[in-house]
């Protein structure tokens, strides 16, 4: 029960200590936001909670914890709050703003104010991403969607056929709703910890069924396509899907629009379970095939917008 709530403390402390330490190096908040974008990716704090912590340590706070609590109850928009909140997000960009209410004790109100007016971030795809990306996001998005597309146009077929996607979420039943054939599903224990090595094993896994299930498919190369949750930049999952013969295709940050996959959630495992078996069974080839095709349209109309969000 109180795990959860731990772990986002432990989270908001760290990420912390990175900006008090990226501030002692002299960086300003702007470059220490986009360091840790670039290294974090999913798990980086928003520009304004960088900025708010550069101006703490730049009038002496040594401490990366939170301040004690008066005798004063909370309110929604307090920084412990709003960190809080944050953190889940950022552990979990799924989560429902029902949710969030519920493990925070707060209104549905107060939460959604602090995501959508205090943290700026709406949802896209099914996920909590920032309302504004920054320029440079934007550039990386283009730049990857026109590197993509080059790749592409060169061999259409064959780009399309080699290309392997994968996606992972936590314990509130979502659905995965994957367009080409599923290769393998697995569904994660009670309690278990998607990490760098979990997800390594996941792959070992994985090209055992290519190699089962796509004949010639290993051996023409694997384009495998993931969004960069921590769980996948880690070293021992990159280590192994190159040991696993898989070229990494590039994913900008905050991009679920230039992703294949959207969903829906259920009550409990069972329903998850069943309602995934039921669904795969139904599909065709060509339904499968719809989320691969689309990401050409998808990377072309991302350059279009300049890079920012592409609505479906």
């Amino acid at each position: 029960m109180g795990s959860r709530p731990q772990r986002l403390k432990t989270l908001r402390y760290e990420l912390r200590a990175v900006i008090k330490y990226l501030h002692k190096k002299g960086m300003t908040p702007k470059e220490i936001h986009e360091d840790m974008v670039s290294t974090l990716g999913k798990e980086c704090l928003a520009y304004s909670t960088v900025r708010k912590w550069v101006a703490e340590f730049k009038q002496g706070r040594t401490s990366t914890e939170d301040d004690p609590r008066s005798g004063c109850p909370k309110t929604s928009s307090s920084d412990e709050q709003v960190d809080a909140i944050h953190c889940m997000v950022l552990s979990d960009r799924r989560m429902t703003v029902q949710q969030i209410a519920k493990a925070t004790d707060i209104s549905v109100g107060s939460v959604h104010h602090v995501l959508t007016d205090i943290l700026g971030m709406n949802k896209l795809s099914a996920r909590w991403v920032p309302r504004m990306l920054t320029p440079e996001q934007m550039l990386k998005r283009v730049d990857i969607s026109r590197t993509l597309l080059t790749r592409f146009h060169a061999d259409p077929e064959n780009f399309q056929r080699r290309i392997v996607t994968q996606d992972e979420t936590w314990v509130h039943h979502f659905e995965p709703e994957s367009k080409l054939q599923i290769l393998m599903v697995d569904y994660l224990q009670k309690g278990q910890t998607i990490n760098g090595e979990f997800y390594a094993s996941e792959l070992r896994k994985l090209k055992k069924e290519i190699k089962a299930k796509r004949r010639g498919k290993l051996r023409a190369g694997v384009l495998l396509l993931q969004d960069n949750a921590p769980v996948h930049t880690a070293q021992v999952a990159v280590a192994e899907a190159h040991n696993c013969g898989f070229e990494l295709l590039p994913h900008p940050p905050y991009s679920p629009d230039l992703s294949h996959l959207c969903g829906r959630h259920f009550r409990n495992d069972d329903d998850v379970i069943h309602a995934v078996e039921e669904f795969l069974g139904d599909q065709d080839v060509t339904f499968f095939r719809d989320g691969i095709v689309m990401l050409e349209h998808r990377w072309t109309k991302c350059i279009a917008v300049n890079g920012d969000y592409v609505e479906k």
